[in-house]
């Protein structure tokens, strides 16, 4: 449970709620790192659900139990960071303790420490965090280190009682795991309509004006 709440029945990382449903409340929420450089972060614009056991695109399918993927058997709101070709991604256990299901947060919108994250990265405006490894590279973070810490007894926070409201939630399939079994084409992967930083939108399908926000 992350630091501050009380009232469980607002916890996305209570397992009252679906994987797929908490992966929902997130967007609009704000992440945050608190850096060696300073404090970054920004709302959460994309997800991803990964349904554990059942999941062939999952780390945790069919029951595989490893040193690496440990964290997603952790209680809800379990720091999970991984790496895919050298870069890392940030994931959140999202059911009690020992149902493997994560959340792959996968772009935001950066709202706080613009300049420590662009010192970070060698690439700006949306493409600073359009991607997980991308937000992650933004952010500082190039290790493991703060795996299995609860988000808000770590450095890294997700803001409950801080979130915008998307006008519209857009449903997909997920990305990068095509050749990943039956459930690869599920609509898993979620993302504020219009929001500039979402991975791979058009520029014309941008919402110029509120970058999807009510």
């Amino acid at each position: 449970m992350l630091k501050g709440m009380v009232d469980l029945d607002q916890d996305p990382f209570y397992s009252n709620g679906t994987t797929d449903e908490i992966s929902k409340k997130l967007l609009g929420m704000l992440l945050t790192y608190d850096s060696p450089k300073g404090l970054v972060g920004g709302r959460i614009v994309e997800t991803e659900a990964y349904m554990g056991q059942k999941d062939s695109a999952a780390h945790a399918f069919k029951g595989r139990r490893t040193a690496s993927n440990e964290p997603l058997y952790g209680p809800p709101g379990t720091v999970y960071i991984y790496s895919i070709h050298g870069r890392y991604l940030l994931d959140v256990a999202a059911q009690a303790k020992d149902v493997p299901q994560g959340i792959l947060i996968r772009a935001i919108e950066p709202t706080i420490g613009l300049a420590v994250m662009e010192q970070n990265r060698t690439r700006h405006g949306v493409e600073l965090t359009n991607g997980p490894g991308k937000l992650m590279e933004a952010f500082g973070i190039a290790d493991k280190d703060m795996n299995m810490e609860i988000f808000g007894d770590s450095k890294l926070n997700i803001h409950q009682d801080d979130k915008k409201i998307p006008i519209q939630i857009e449903e997909s399939n997920r990305i990068g795991v095509a050749n990943q079994g039956t459930w690869a084409t599920k609509p898993l992967r979620y993302f504020v309509k219009g929001n500039p930083y979402v991975s791979g939108i058009k520029k014309r399908d941008y919402d110029q004006k509120s970058h999807g926000w009510r």
